[in-house]
């Protein structure tokens, strides 16, 4: 071969080992892909939507202890609350569940959007229009079916709604009532472990007095901070382990102790819990199972997933933190069939606790 050939070669040879090199470097320093968000779905009316500046809350509350994986959807923006969040939602004013489920609107914007996790709060407007609970939760039913068909998988969190009390609305209130008795029995028949529903309480603690501008709408001084505080716990609770900074205690690392006072057919049980670990437990949710015949009536400082049952607490948001050696304390009223006993077995984020 000619000398100068020979060169030639050897210099585009050399080229060629550089380039390979350099890309090689270039692959090497691109970053890991980032997780992809959750999908959230803030599907309602009014409440939600253009009065629903309590996403703006939730949003920042999210980011502030680190749940900064979380993407909200949906097809409708708006932004008029303070501070920066994300916008997207699906609350549409005057809407009905009916009218939702009976015009087959939810296909097309969950089509859209995709969520993993839907937070539906709706019947405010069915009620409002004097609709029989039934038909409400035929409703509901119809949207969960068109959830699931477009994510199998999909977590729904439903609330009971807030009280509401409009003007020239004299039957509203008590329809308010009967939705809510009815949501916790229609959560428990849907709910399945690859789709699960659990339901948040927006009725207790909330007056319709001192929280809303005009008997249904909730004010910016205490109405939107109320609907937050109950949303956060349940939502970080369906996030799971992607979302939630710190969740899992370890298992022996809880102690609960349970006091209980019955009459004939009612008792309170107030629970305290202490992290025994090392570490600090953010963001919790304590399991447990009702005794046979007992039906919760009210509850506090957590949110109950459902009345009867298999019970998941989930905690506040001004108490979702438990530091090592501290405790928190919740509790529940509830009515009883002869049985008043306490339950006696715990979780706390699915790790066995010790009883005191």
């Amino acid at each position: 071969m000619p000398a100068s050939r020979q060169r030639r070669l050897s210099r585009l040879l050399i080229l060629l080992v550089t380039l390979l090199a350099a890309a090689g470097t270039s692959l090497a320093a691109q970053p890991a892909a980032a997780a992809t968000p959750a999908r959230v779905m803030l599907l309602g009316d009014s409440i939600t939507g253009n009065n629903g500046c309590w996403r703006a809350l939730l949003w920042q509350h999210l980011q502030a202890t680190g749940h900064t994986d979380v993407d909200f959807v949906g097809t409708q923006q708006n932004p008029y609350c303070q501070g920066s969040f994300d916008i997207d939602n699906e609350g549409h004013g005057g809407f009905l569940a009916t009218g939702i489920a009976n015009d087959n609107q939810l296909p097309g914007w969950l089509s859209a959007t995709g969520p993993d996790v839907v937070m539906m709060m709706l019947g405010t407007n069915d009620v409002w229009s004097h609709l029989p609970t039934s038909t409400i939760l035929d409703a509901y039913t119809t949207l969960l079916g068109q959830m699931r068909a477009e994510n199998p998988d999909v977590k729904l969190i439903v609330a009971q709604i807030p009280p509401m009390n409009p003007s020239g609305c004299t039957d509203c209130a008590q329809g308010v009532v009967n939705l809510n008795n009815a949501i916790p029995g229609w959560a428990a028949t849907h709910s399945t472990e690859q789709s699960p529903v659990t339901v948040v309480d927006q009725w207790t603690g909330f007056d319709t007095a001192t929280d809303t501008t005009d008997g249904v709408h909730p004010n910016e001084t205490t109405g939107i901070q109320k609907l937050e505080s109950r949303w956060y716990p349940a939502l970080t609770a369906a996030l799971g382990d992607g979302s939630n900074p710190d969740p899992d205690p370890g298992t022996g690392a809880c102690r609960v102790a349970v006091t209980t006072n019955s009459w004939n057919t009612g008792l309170t049980a107030s629970i305290t819990v202490t992290n025994t670990g090392t570490t600090p437990v953010n963001g919790w949710s304590l399991g447990f199972t009702l005794p046979d015949g007992q039906t919760i009536t009210s509850s506090w400082n957590a949110t109950f997933s459902t009345r009867t049952g298999t019970v998941t607490a989930v905690n506040a948001a001004y108490n979702a933190t438990i530091a090592p050696s501290a405790s928190v304390g919740i509790g529940f009223q509830a009515t009883h069939t002869g049985n008043a006993s306490a339950p006696t077995a715990f979780t706390l984020n699915n790790s066995a606790c010790t009883t005191a």
